[in-house]
């Protein structure tokens, strides 16, 4: 077993002792193979899940069958748990394993009779949702706005801002083609920028590790700094 403290997950940080008991109780231990389909788009949502170890892609099909990855979850996230609040939940999209997965499993019931207790989670829940969507409005704004070359710009920016060790590099995490679809371009065209950003000096690649050597340079091709005032500008 992998050990996780729960407490570091939001859904579970305000509650008292005995609903914390409640949910160690609840929690079912889960483990996937790399590839592994975990639940289909349609199929009853009873439960919420968070990630130990590995990652869960969370894919849609084109009406050509075309795999759209809509969101990679890595370990510490949860998902499907705005569902439960739904009167007949399915999941919208189809879950599968990235490496060899450990999850926790919870009942969306059990959960949502705790939730009735404890007014600071609720609210926790309904600022975490509200985040998600301004993430997915931006998205769209991304998608519609930017090129893709600004769209992966973007993401290694994020990524390495994201890394807490200070160090000039990270590792992708994912398959490059897995990205490229969260980022709603061709893996050719994936593989092309980052060739392309690393004629230019901003980046370094080597397998599915990536050191910024330009980090201005990579910002300004992200085009971070022009997003941001349009944002503010409409808010």
């Amino acid at each position: 077993m992998v050990y996780f403290d729960l407490k570091r997950c939001y859904l579970f940080t305000h509650l008292d002792d005995s609903q914390f008991e409640q949910i160690e109780k609840m929690a079912h231990e889960l483990r996937l193979r790399d590839g592994q389909l975990f639940f289909q788009s349609g199929d009853p949502a009873t439960h919420f899940f968070l990630v130990i170890q590995g990652q869960i892609k969370l894919t849609r099909l084109s009406m050509q069958g075309q795999e759209k990855v809509i969101e990679i979850i890595s370990p510490g996230q949860t998902f499907a748990e705005a569902l439960m609040f739904g009167e007949h939940p399915e999941y919208p999209v189809n879950a599968v394993a990235i490496g060899d997965t450990y999850l926790l499993s919870f009942e969306a019931a059990q959960f949502l009779e705790i939730l009735r207790g404890s007014i600071d989670t609720c609210f926790r829940l309904m600022g975490d949702m509200s985040h998600r969507l301004k993430n997915l409005i931006r998205e769209i704004d991304e998608l519609t706005l930017q090129s893709a070359s600004c769209r992966v710009a973007s993401f290694l920016w994020k990524r390495w801002q994201a890394s807490a060790d200070g160090d000039i590099g990270f590792e992708l995490q994912a398959p490059k083609g897995v990205i490229a679809s969260r980022l709603s371009v061709t893996p050719e065209t994936f593989s092309r920028i980052l060739h392309n950003f690393t004629d230019q000096g901003l980046i370094r690649v080597d397998g599915g590790r990536v050191e910024v050597l330009d980090e201005g340079g990579l910002l300004d091709f992200a085009d971070i700094t022009g997003r941001i005032n349009r944002e503010i500008s409409s808010t």
